[in-house]
């Protein structure tokens, strides 16, 4: 049982990892090949993996699904580079992420766009045929291109539609009439939204019952016929005499005075009758039908509809005459003059006219443009080329450094001598070119420039002097003669010189004297000098006792080098030297020392130099008969040295005066052009003539002054005079004068004459140099531009009105209760144009630039003996007081009116008017925001194109700052600023804070090597005393202490400082032997730390200057020799230590006896190893009246000893101990001029800006001063008032008194002035202030009784964006317009046309939200209505799922919990992304979140997923971004309803680990 178990088991398992493991293979590796091209092979691992990761056997895996791991390739080579590449395919139309995978989730709810992908086919093609390649060819060279993006699916837009308006009234007075309301598209219906609804409601109503016709029958008027002449007047006068007879002669008026005045009516008549050639104008008549119609449309007889007055069937109208012009003129000339070489070029244009041989009148045809231009290019052989413009710069000025320098520099107050990084600047101008020859070198405005500007300014820099540096002085010399071959009555002198050790500036000239003299005695030009003293030999060839050392000695010169020594005949040789050697009982004493340095370089009555050397006893004599030790005395010598006297004579030079003509030079002292601009050190100045220089040299005594020449020695004297070449002179070079610049306009737009000037400048090309000729004073000249004595400007003229003409009574003598003479008619008046002082122009000025021409005709009514007939108003009565007062103005009945009753009703024909007096108080106050601050002078432009650099112009300071002033009169109203008798503005002064520099104190002094032997560094340091501000120059890196630090490396002179030990003092004997003055005894010396010069240590200093370890020892105890011992001398200084063995031999030597001692040589030890220590590269070093450019790194070399001790350099190699570097210029920021200020942003309002800028012409560099952030400033315009004309809305059509047909509607056009900010309302003005525009009135059919139709179109919608506010996605924006259904009859309502709407799009729409709202409970209902996030109620929008319910009757007890909602099912449900929680009872209890996992998309920052919008044709494209992630939902079932593979493959996990947990508990049974 237990083994089949086992077996079991062991063969479910063996099929689980059977099941478990498969083939896993790596990436294919590089394709490998000796030819490029196909024929390459790949290769790549395969190995047996487990489903958790880790390898297996191979045996554990299917051989037979084994992959291979070899494969055939394409070897790609770079030269395929140029042959394939990716060919992208058009992306997808966009499919829904849910509908790909998700399938039958949840209802998708969707907010603002759906998540989708798109796809695309990307291929590697053949560039030459396209055909299809591997893909690894192309991502050889680039990554293949993604085929998948993410995009967003714009969510259904439904119809928006606004609120109804009112009902209107009932559509009859009685019976059964309708009543409509309407309303207007907001939006429409996008990507598949739910169409719009009805935009009218009909209701219908019921006045009343119909007694008669009424509401049966109507009439109804026809349009108007066209207008036509009636039978001419002489026709009729003919008919009319033909019928009574002839004609009847009228009696002629035979006074004279009568007779002028009717002839003067006459005229007058005449000049207001319209007889202009520009106006046909004939007055002629139209008549229109009337019939009676049914309610149900059909037309029935007219007495039908007697009951009613009919109304007027024939009026006057003004013949139709459609406009007449003449022919075109030729064309004129083309503006452009010369043929341009760029074909991008603007071409120029050409323009004809007509003239206007009559205008329209009454309903004919207007006039159609009266001039018309066309592009064009100029023709004939003659034509020149087109002048091209080319900027030119004038020469670089000077270099200068004073601009880089810091506000808190020390040089700024005195420049002289800077040196370095400099600036350098030029003025830029433009010039025209014709092809590559310069027409004028005048310059010409700038605005016609093209291309980059050249720069301005530019880093130079200025040679620092090096100064001349030289070595110390050497010691002094022997006197000798100043000329050896001339020695007879010459004096002598002893001189000591010192060497340049540099290469200064100037050369060697400016160096100070390097040769100093004193007189001397005795003379010589050769001397003996003693080398060596040979051996001291005893006389008589003794082995002991007195004798002689023979000296060895050497001819040589003043120099000191080595001469025949015939030349020393004169001079006497060193004799031979007495000396002793000690025989064994006399004392015995050591050699003399060497003579010690001089202890003076001269001698005087005060001073005298010494020379000092010593001699120590090293044994006593041995009593008697030994010779006796001298006394201590005797022991030293002194000697006098430098004995000449302290008069040290030297040659001292002055600095070289100007360079003058040489009168020996014949060269001629031209005068040369501009230097160029080839670089920023180039001088330009070219070397003319040959000169010379001279200076003064005189004899000066140290610390006395000048002596006679002939104290110092002639040799070494300067020179005084050398050659030199002179300088051109340059003469002062400037451009022409430029052309005067235009003239601005000089009349307002009131007509008043303004003055205006012109100007008209020139540029310095080249500054005068070396006396040449200087610049003109004048480079800019302005004057007056010439003002016309009158403004030109035109309007029209309207003449008086002409007597109303009715239509003749021949035709309108049949229509009811017409009378002869009475009615209503049409009048006409002339118009004529005219300039602004009343003189007649043509009448195509007016056409051009007057306003529109006011109307020639109108309609007018002949009062009938029934109207009542009233005078024409008299003028208003004069005010007696403004503002509180009032004034009156009349009128009068006339003829029989007076008697009639209905003319007295004074409420219908009011015989005064009353209105308050004109009031002229006005109130300024100002408004808006104070304007930037502007420095005073700032708005004058400096030049044509100035370029300056800032900090050297008024950057800062005290300026203003502008506030706009507004005027209002008594009621309120906007009017011009000057009623308050006011500029416009409110000034105030500011003040622009100046930059800052970071201030940093001076730089310490240096500090002391670190090290007094070999390299060191030496360290110096600034510390922060305030902080930049205001944009201020930058601070340099500072430490954690506020500290700049400058470390460079130094050398110390090992040899500097010496010790100086003086000779050992007598023995002093501390253990007495038998015999007297010898056995133990101990020495002691002096030894001091010395200043070492050149002439030996001179002075004592602190010991810590000298190296311990090399102070001599001041102390030694020894044996002093007894009588009959060996006397050896003091041991000599070690020899030099081998440096190939470790161990060696040095020598000791011994008076009498030579013997040696070893001791090994023991590494840093006494024996050492030496090598070459070299410093890092300072920082760069710049002269000390240099603020930047370029400097020298320095670092250090000395020789280090293995125990670290620095010696004596002797180098083996050379070696580069300075190299020059570069130390960035601090260079402002450089800002071109402030532009002029630009057109006002409004033409009126209060919200008008002007503005100006300025550029960057340079950025700063190094610490230079940033550039400011403001390059913009604004200030406000003066507040001027606006006016618009303001149409009323349309009345109601007007059918006199009948119910339907041809009628007129019409509007009122007032004149409004506003502030233009669009808040507060509008206020009424005069019309006069809007211009001349009239009413415009509109031609209406009222339909006829019964019919449906189509309302006018709704103004179009605001612009509206098709978004989601809260994901942030726009589709575009777009406005609505919409025509509602109108009608009259309920039983007509189903023949009404179908509404309509059009959209189209438009910019920056605002994007809203649409949310449900809801009233409060009220019992069990409540009123719900989507609104819009603007306040705006509105049908369609809102989101279809969960609106809030009218009532709560379907769930019950009601869904009131949070995220709940009331299913059509009647069950309480939680809103998506909510699960229900229940209660015990089965109720909700609450909503909790559904756990989600968030999958990144392309607001992820972890992904790199681009989005995109679907296409939508009737909004522009863009790109739009995602949704910030996506929620999945965990669910088990698929969209088919199925369950997922995921679910079973949990199923058999679970199954597979509970049969294993059984067998396990099986078998541990």
């Amino acid at each position: 049982m237990n083994n089949t178990a086992a077996n079991l088991i062991l063969a479910y398992f063996i099929v689980i990892l059977t099941l478990s493991v498969l083939c896993s293979q790596g990436p294919w590796g590089r394709c490998m090949g000796s030819d490029c091209g196909p024929g390459g092979s790949q290769s790549r691992a395969v190995w047996c993996a487990h489903v958790d990761g880790w390898t297996t056997l191979h045996t554990n895996c299917d051989q037979s699904q084994r992959p291979s791991n070899q494969q055939n390739c394409f070897r790609v080579c770079d030269w395929h580079k140029d042959l394939y590449d990716w060919k992208l395919g058009a992306w997808n139309q966009c499919v829904s992420v849910s509908t790909r995978t998700f399938g039958g989730m949840r209802p998708y709810v969707c907010n603002g766009g759906e998540e989708g992908i798109q796809t695309r086919e990307v291929g590697c093609v053949l560039k030459s045929d396209e055909s299809l390649g591997d893909d690894t060819i192309c991502e050889y060279f680039e990554p293949k291109p993604r085929l998948e993006q993410a995009c967003l699916i714009p969510c259904p837009q439904d119809c928006v539609v606004s609120e109804f308006t009112p009902w209107t009234s009932c559509s009859k007075t009685c019976g059964t009439g309708l009543k409509n309301r309407v309303r207007s598209v907001l939006v429409p219906p996008l990507f598949g939204g739910s169409a719009c609804p009805n935009l009218t409601e009909f209701h219908t109503c019921k006045p009343g019952p119909c007694m008669g016709p009424e509401g049966v029958y109507s009439l109804r008027v026809g349009s108007w016929m066209p207008c036509s002449l009636p039978i001419s007047r002489p026709v009729r006068q003919a008919k009319h005499r033909k019928g009574k007879g002839g004609a009847r002669e009228r009696p002629g008026v035979k006074d004279p005075d009568t007779r002028e005045l009717i002839q003067k009516k006459r005229t007058r008549n005449r000049l207001n009758r319209q007889e202009s050639p520009f106006w046909d104008i004939q007055v002629g008549y139209q008549s229109r039908t009337v019939s009676c119609a049914h309610r149900n449309g059909s037309t029935v007889g007219l007495s039908l509809c007697l009951p009613w007055d009919l109304p007027l069937t024939v009026q006057s109208c003004i013949l139709a005459k459609d406009c007449k012009l003449s022919e075109w003129a030729d064309w004129g000339p083309c503006s452009k003059a010369c043929l341009d070489p760029d074909p991008e070029s603007p071409r120029g244009q050409r323009s004809r006219t007509r003239r206007v041989h009559q205008f329209s009148v009454g309903e004919g045809e207007d006039c159609p443009p009266l001039e018309e231009t066309e592009p064009c290019d100029p023709q004939g052989d003659g034509v020149l080329p087109c002048a091209t413009y080319t900027w030119r710069t004038t020469e670089w000025s000077d270099c200068r450094v004073d601009s880089l320098l810091s506000q808190q520099d020390r040089r700024r107050s005195n420049q002289t001598g800077l040196c370095g990084g400099g600036l350098q600047n030029r003025e830029v101008y433009y010039v025209p070119v014709a092809g590559a020859v310069i027409v004028a070198s005048r310059p010409v405005d700038s605005k016609l420039c093209g291309g980059p500007v050249p720069n301005t300014s530019q880093l130079c820099h200025i040679l620092c002097p090096i100064e001349c540096e030289v070595s110390p002085w050497g010691a002094w010399g022997p006197c000798t003669y100043e000329n050896c071959d001339v020695q007879e009555g010459k004096k002598g002198f002893k001189l000591r010189k010192r060497e340049i050790s540099n290469e200064p500036t100037g050369g060697p000239g400016n160096c100070p004297h390097l040769v100093e003299a004193v007189p001397c005695d005795e003379p010589s030009c050769w001397d003996w000098r003693l080398v060596r003293l040979d051996e001291c030999i005893p006389d008589g060839e003794l082995p002991c006792g007195p004798g002689t050392q023979i000296p060895q000695v050497q001819c040589v010169n003043s120099s000191g080098d080595m001469v025949d020594k015939e030349l020393c005949g004169g001079a006497s040789a060193p004799e031979p030297i007495a000396c002793d050697v000690p025989c064994p009982k006399d004392c015995v004493l050591s050699d003399w020392t060497s003579w010690s340095s001089c202890s003076q370089t001269c001698s005087s009555k005060t001073i005298e130099g010494k020379q000092l050397r010593t001699r120590s006893i090293l044994a006593y004599n041995a009593g008697e008969g030994g010779g006796m030790c001298p006394n201590s005395s005797s022991l030293q010598e002194v000697r006098n040295c430098n004995e000449h006297a302290c008069t040290v004579y030297h040659w001292q030079t002055g600095p070289w005066g100007p360079c003058t003509e040489d009168p020996s030079a014949s060269a001629l002292n031209t005068t040369t052009g501009p230097r160029s601009a080839a670089g920023p050190n180039s001088s330009g100045q070219g070397p003319c003539s040959r000169g010379m220089q001279t200076r003064k040299v005189i004899c000066v005594r140290v610390n006395v002054g000048q002596v006679p020449p002939k104290k110092c020695p002639e040799s070494p004297r300067p020179g005084t005079v050398r050659p030199c070449r002179m300088p051109c002179k340059r003469d002062c070079i400037v451009t022409p004068f430029s052309d005067w610049s235009q003239c601005s306009p000089t009349c307002d737009a009131a007509g008043n004459i303004q003055k205006t000037k012109q100007s008209r400048n020139r540029v310095i090309l080249q500054l005068p140099a070396n006396g040449g000729q200087d610049c003109p004073e004048v480079l800019e000249e302005e004057k007056d531009c010439e003002a016309p004595k009158v403004c030109p400007g035109y309007r029209w003229k309207s003449h008086k009105w002409r007597r109303c003409q009715l239509v003749p009574w021949n035709i309108r003598e049949d229509s009811p209760g017409a009378q002869e003479t009475c009615g209503p008619g049409l009048q006409t008046r002339a118009v004529s144009c005219r300039q602004l002082d009343g003189v007649q122009a043509d009448i195509g000025e007016c056409l051009k630039f007057a306003n529109t021409m006011p109307p020639i005709s109108q309609r007018c009514q002949l009062p009938c003996q029934d109207d009542c007939q009233l005078t024409n108003w008299s003028k208003f009565s004069s005010c007696t007081a403004d503002c509180v007062g009032v004034r009156t103005r009349k009128r009068l009945l006339v003829g029989r009116s007076k008697k009639k009753d209905k003319c007295k009703n004074t409420q219908m024909y009011p015989l005064s008017e009353t209105q308050y007096c004109p009031c002229d108080k006005y109130n300024a106050q100002p408004v808006g925001n104070w304007s930037d601050c502007i420095l005073a002078g700032g708005d004058r432009v400096e030049s044509l194109l100035g370029m300056k650099v800032q900090g050297n112009i008024k950057e800062c300071g005290q300026g203003y700052r502008y506030q706009a002033m507004v005027c209002y009169d008594q009621d309120n109203r906007l009017v011009e600023t000057s009623r308050c008798n006011s500029h416009g503005y409110i000034e105030e002064a500011c003040i622009i804070p100046c930059p800052s520099d970071c201030k940093l104190s001076e730089w310490s002094n240096w500090s002391r090597c670190s090290k007094s032997c070999g390299s060191g560094v030496k360290v110096r340091s600034k510390w922060l005393r305030e902080k930049p501000y205001n944009g201020g120059r930058p601070c340099p890196k500072l430490d954690h202490i506020n500290q700049v630090y400058e470390v460079v490396p130094c050398i110390s002179d090992c040899s500097q400082y010496v010790w100086v030990a003086e000779p050992w003092s007598v023995w002093k004997v501390s253990n007495l032997d038998l015999k007297e003055n010898c056995g133990e005894g101990v020495q002691t010396r002096k030894v001091r730390c010395m200043l070492n010069t050149i002439d030996g240590p001179s002075e004592s200093v602190e010991d810590y200057l000298c190296d311990p370890e090399d102070m001599p020892l001041g102390t030694r105890g020894s044996r002093l020799p007894c009588p009959e011992d060996c006397v050896l001398s003091d041991w000599s200084s070690w020899n030099r230590c081998s440096l190939v063995r470790i161990t060696g031999l040095r020598p000791v030597i011994f008076i009498h006896v030579y013997t040696t001692e070893k001791e090994p040589c023991s590494l840093n030890l006494n024996c050492f190893h030496y090598f070459y220590n070299i410093t890092d590269w300072s920082t760069c070093q710049l002269s000390a009246n240099a603020v930047c450019g370029n400097g020298i790194k320095t670092r250090m070399l000395d020789c280090v000893r293995s125990d670290g001790k620095s010696v004596d350099l002797n180098l083996e190699r050379k070696w580069q101990m300075n190299i020059s570097c570069v130390v960035e210029c601090p260079v402002n920021c450089q800002l071109s001029d402030w532009s002029a200020w630009s057109e006002c942003s409004h033409t009126c309002g209060l919200d008008g800006r002007m503005w100006r800028s300025r550029g960057v012409v340079q950025g700063s560099q190094g610490d230079g001063r940033p550039c400011p952030s403001q390059l913009e400033q604004w200030k406000p315009c003066p507040v001027r008032p606006c006016y618009r004309w303001q149409y009323s809305p349309w009345s109601e059509c007007r059918v006199e008194e009948v119910v339907c047909g041809a009628g007129l509607r019409y509007r009122n056009l007032t004149c409004f002035v506003s502030d233009g900010s669009g808040e507060g309302e509008a206020s009424m003005v005069e019309e006069e202030l809007c211009g001349a525009v009239w009413f415009s009135l509109s031609l209406l059919s009222l339909l006829s009784v019964g019919e449906c139709y189509l309302m006018e179109w709704s103004d179009w919608s605001p612009c509206l964006s098709v978004c989601a506010k809260g994901a942030g996605v726009d589709f575009g924006s777009v406005q609505v317009r919409s025509r509602a259904v109108m009608a009259q009859e309920p039983e007509n309502v189903q023949l009404c046309p179908d509404q309509d709407w059009e959209s189209r799009p438009c910019t920056d729409g605002e994007c809203f939200e649409y949310k449900w709202m809801s009233s409060t409970w009220i019992g069990s209902s409540r009123v719900t209505w989507c609104q819009r996030s603007d306040g705006l109620n509105v049908t369609g929008g809102c989101p279809h799922i969960n609106p809030p319910g009218d009532d709560n009757n379907s769930c019950d007890p009601p869904c009131q919990l949070p995220l709940s909602f009331c299913t059509e099912a009647g069950v309480c449900m939680c809103e998506e992304g909510y699960t229900e929680v229940m209660s015990s009872s089965g109720q909700l209890d609450h909503c909790t979140p559904i756990p989600i996992l968030e999958i990144p998309t392309a607001g992820d920052k972890k992904t790199d997923v681009k989005t995109s919008r679907a296409i939508n044709p009737t909004l522009p494209a863009t790109i739009q971004p995602g949704r910030t992630g996506r929620n999945w939902y965990l669910q088990p079932f698929g969209p088919d309803g199925k369950l997922k593979m995921w679910v079973y493959g949990v199923t058999a996990g679970a199954l597979v680990l509970l049969m294993f947990i059984v067998s396990m508990i099986y078998l541990a049974w």
